[in-house]
C-alpha cells in the first residue's frame, strides 16, 4: 500500500483525506470498513475512491477493499477493476485467491491493518492532517 491508510465511510471523508494528502504532499491509503464490500459493494467504493481522486489529480491515491472472509466478494471486487482487497479469511483460500488476484494485476492483503479510522471524527481534515503528518 501507498501511504498511510485511512478508513473512509463517505465521499465527504475521502475527499478529506485525499485533501489533506495533496496538500502534505505524501500518499495516501483510502480503506473501506470492515467487511465493507458485502454491504456497500465493490462498485460503490471504485466510485467513491475515483471521484475523490478525480478532484485532487495530483495526490497520489491507492484503495483497499475489505472483503472480510468472504471469497465471493473479494471476486467481486477484482472483476469492478479493484487492485487491492482485504480478505481475513482461511490462508489455503487467500492462497487461491492471490492467484487468481495476479489475472486481474490486483493484491490480496491478509492480516491486520493500522489505519486511522474517521467514523465519528467532528472535524475529518484535521484528523487526517494529524495522521498522514506522522
Amino acid at each position: 500500500m501507498k501511504g498511510r491508510p485511512i478508513i473512509v465511510h463517505s465521499l465527504k471523508e475521502a475527499r478529506a483525506a485525499v485533501a489533506v494528502a495533496a496538500e502534505l504532499g505524501v500518499p495516501v491509503t483510502l480503506a473501506s470498513a470492515p467487511e465493507a464490500a458485502g454491504y456497500l459493494g465493490a462498485l460503490w467504493f471504485r466510485e467513491l475512491v475515483a471521484m475523490a481522486a478525480a478532484e485532487r489529480p495530483e495526490a497520489e491515491v491507492d484503495a483497499v477493499l475489505d472483503c472480510g472472509d468472504q471469497p465471493g466478494h473479494v471476486m467481486a471486487a477484482l472483476r469492478q477493476g479493484l487492485k487491492r482487497v482485504r480478505f481475513t479469511g482461511p490462508k489455503s483460500t487467500a492462497t487461491t485467491l492471490r492467484a487468481l488476484a495476479g489475472r486481474y494485476d490486483a493484491e490480496i492483503v491478509t492480516g491486520a491493518l493500522r489505519a486511522h479510522d474517521l467514523m465519528d471524527q467532528a472535524e475529518p481534515e484535521a484528523a487526517c492532517r494529524r495522521w498522514l503528518a506522522r
